[in-house]
């Protein structure tokens, strides 16, 4: 099978180059850095290019590819997501057009926007709110209508924040370090929730997604949750150190973010607080009973990943 890959030289990119050379596939890779500096096996068919550039460079990347994954984004830069999400998108889809055999299309659950609570199953309104959650729901359509138009194959996978060994140094590791210094507190009422999906149960579920014929036309959540309560309590457990036990009222909360806002790298922030009294699940039902997805690796077990992870930076 020849599979091809933008965005594989990334965390969750990287992931699946493996996991299909592993499997004796032939990859292909589209990426901006040069062969010597991509880090990318040498096994490896690397196509150097920018997905924002004219179409005809990314056809000999695409044709007769079994399975194209679209894992390629931009996590920071907000005045180049657009580029990448939206032009990019639509320039890999015209040179895809009856040169692939299938497309896996690598989105997020912050397309459903901030939920209010409760379960989120795939058929929920798309509600993004930021400028990356705006432009990845403006990919997704893209793919559905291109698809639609040219008859070609197509499946959605959306994860919840996803983590795992490799990752950058980002809002985890913060937490992290912050349990480990018995300086996290608790906010608002019990029973918020921490949605997040393993690097290695995100790649499990795109190669589903391009393998299973009941994957094709259909949007697939993928995530594992605790409640926050037993989350920070697990990665206490992997550190050593007592559980959070602290707990303050969400407004005295925000009411310290904002006094502390003027001093650079603060980890306590009002996006951060939303964050840590959210209430919203993402169901896996469909997932799991369609393409018989089981997560690879438990919460728990990525956790300690992770706790490891931080240490041997710390050292």
């Amino acid at each position: 099978m020849v599979v091809a890959i933008t965005g594989g030289t990334g965390f969750i990119g990287g992931r699946l180059v493996r996991r299909h050379l592993e499997a004796g596939d032939t990859v292909r890779v589209l990426t901006r850095r040069s062969p010597a500096a991509s880090g990318l096996p040498d096994a490896v068919q690397q196509f150097q290019g920018d997905l924002r550039s004219g179409v005809k460079d990314h056809l000999p990347f695409v044709d007769g590819a079994d399975v194209l994954y679209h894992c390629a984004a931009e996590l920071d830069d907000e005045s180049g997501m657009h580029a990448v999400h939206v032009e990019g998108t639509q320039h890999l889809l015209e040179a895809a057009r009856g040169r692939v055999g299938r497309w896996v299309h690598l989105s997020s659950v912050g397309v459903y926007g901030r939920a209010p609570g409760g379960l989120i199953a795939e058929e929920a309104p798309l509600q993004p709110a930021t400028t990356y959650e705006r432009t990845k729901a403006e990919s997704e359509r893209l793919v559905m209508e291109a698809a639609s138009l040219a008859n070609m194959p197509f499946s959605i996978l959306r994860p919840s924040k996803v983590f795992g060994p490799g990752m950058r140094p980002r809002d985890l590791f913060q937490l992290v370090s912050v349990i480990d210094r018995g300086m996290f507190f608790l906010i608002g009422k019990a029973g918020a929730i921490a949605n997040y999906a393993h690097v290695d149960n995100v790649a499990e579920g795109l190669v589903r997604c391009g393998a299973f014929p009941q994957a094709k036309g259909r949007v697939y959540n993928l995530s594992d949750w605790r409640t926050l309560e037993e989350f920070v309590s697990i990665i206490a457990r992997w550190l050593g150190r007592p559980a959070p036990t602290i707990w303050i009222p969400e407004s005295f909360a925000r009411a310290l973010a904002w006094l502390a806002s003027p001093i650079p790298g603060m980890p306590l922030t009002n996006s951060r607080i939303t964050g840590l009294v959210n209430r919203t699940t993402y169901a896996n039902a469909r997932i799991e009973r369609e393409l018989g997805y089981r997560h690879v690796v438990a919460m728990e077990e990525g956790l300690r990943q992770m706790v490891d992870a931080w240490q041997s930076r710390s050292i």
